[in-house]
């Protein structure tokens, strides 16, 4: 008398969540650098790339 239950997944797939774990720490670790950077940068603008016009 063998049970039959259906097979079901109680956890993620263990490769996936490790995958996504990395992405959301790169991307909050991009984050807080971009924030050092403009906060503690140069105070000088950066050079723009668009030419002016001569007059």
């Amino acid at each position: 008398m063998a049970q039959d239950q259906p097979t079901t997944r109680d956890t993620p797939n263990p490769r996936g969540r490790t995958i996504t774990t990395i992405l959301v720490i790169l991307i909050a670790v991009m984050i807080v650098r971009d924030i050092f950077v403009r906060r503690w940068g140069p105070a000088t603008p950066p050079a723009s790339d668009v030419t002016q016009r001569s007059r």
